[in-house]
C-alpha cells in the first residue's frame, strides 16, 4: 500500500492511496489540473481512480471536485450530509455521488474502507480508514480527539493526522480574535501539542508511521510541528514525517517495524 500526498494544508488537501491496482483519491482540494499532473507523475490518468473519498465540503478539500466531475467519471464517496452539501453546490454531482454510512465497512476492490466522524465546524466531517496489505487512516480538521476518532485511528499501521498550529504562534498572530477562538475550539483544528498526545497514544498501540498534515501556513512551520510531536514520541520506535503543503510526499505503508524518529 502506497500513500502519496499531493498537498496538505490550508491552501488545499489531496492525497492518493494505492494498492493492487486500486487507486483512491483522498479529498480533491487542489485544482483538477494539479490533480492530473500529480496522477501522471504516479503513472495514472484520472479515469484510473477507483473512487474519491471526501472528508467534508470546505473548499480546501473539494476545490477541484466540480471540474473533475465535468471531465471524468469517478465515483465520489461521502457520508450523507456531506453528499447533500455537494449536491447543492456542484451541478450534476448526484450522478457521481455514492453515500457512505458512518462506521460501516465497504469494499473498493481489494481495499476495505470505513468513514468515522471527526469534530469540525461544519455539519458533518469524517476521517477515513482503509485496510488492505496494511492499514492506513486519515484524520484532519478536528478541534479535539474524541473516542470515535481514537477508534478510527487505533491499530492503523500508518496515519496522517492534523498538526495545524502552534498555540503560542496562533495567539500572538494577526488573526482576528473570533477566528482564533474558532481554531482553538473543540470544533476547530488540532494544535501541535494535542497532535503529539494523539501520536504518542497511537504509537503505544502499534502505529509505526505517522505523517503530520494540514499545517497552517500562518501559525505553524514544519520544523515546529515535527519538533513538538517528535518530543512526544521520544523513546518510541515510530517513524515521523511532515506532509508538504504543496509538494509530493510518498510513503510505503508497512507492517514491519519502522525506524525511530
Amino acid at each position: 500500500m502506497r500513500l502519496t500526498t499531493f498537498a496538505s494544508g490550508s491552501g488545499g488537501n489531496c492525497a492518493l492511496l494505492s494498492m493492487d491496482g486500486v487507486h483512491i483519491l483522498l479529498d480533491a482540494g487542489i485544482s483538477f489540473r494539479r490533480i492530473k499532473e500529480n496522477l501522471a507523475l504516479s503513472g495514472l490518468k484520472p479515469e484510473a481512480l477507483s473512487a474519491v473519498l471526501i472528508t467534508h465540503e470546505h473548499s480546501d478539500h473539494v476545490g477541484g471536485l466540480a471540474t473533475m466531475m465535468k471531465n471524468c467519471s469517478v465515483p465520489v464517496c461521502a457520508p450523507r450530509i456531506v453528499a447533500n452539501r455537494l449536491r447543492c453546490s456542484i451541478a450534476g454531482a448526484n450522478h457521481f455521488l455514492r453515500e457512505i454510512p458512518l462506521q460501516q465497512d465497504f469494499s473498493l476492490g481489494a481495499l476495505t474502507v470505513r468513514a468515522f466522524p471527526t469534530p469540525h465546524d461544519t455539519e458533518q466531517s469524517v476521517g477515513w480508514r482503509v485496510s488492505g496489505s496494511g492499514i492506513f487512516a486519515l484524520a484532519t480538521d478536528m478541534g479535539c480527539v474524541t473516542e470515535t476518532v481514537r477508534g478510527g485511528l487505533l491499530g492503523a499501521d500508518a496515519v496522517l493526522i492534523e498538526a495545524n498550529h502552534d498555540e503560542d504562534m496562533l495567539c500572538a498572530g494577526r488573526y482576528p480574535a473570533m477566528l482564533k477562538r474558532r481554531i482553538l475550539s473543540d470544533r476547530g483544528h488540532l494544535s501541535n501539542a494535542r497532535c503529539g498526545e494523539l501520536a504518542a497514544y497511537l504509537a503505544d498501540h502499534g502505529t509505526q508511521q505517522i505523517v503530520l498534515g494540514h499545517l497552517s501556513g500562518d501559525n505553524n512551520t514544519p520544523a515546529m510541528a515535527f519538533r513538538t510531536v517528535s518530543a512526544a514520541l521520544e523513546g518510541k520506535s515510530t517513524a515521523l514525517y511532515v506532509a508538504p503543503a504543496s509538494e509530493r510526499f510518498t510513503l510505503e505503508v508497512q507492517k514491519e517495524k519502522a525506524c525511530s524518529v
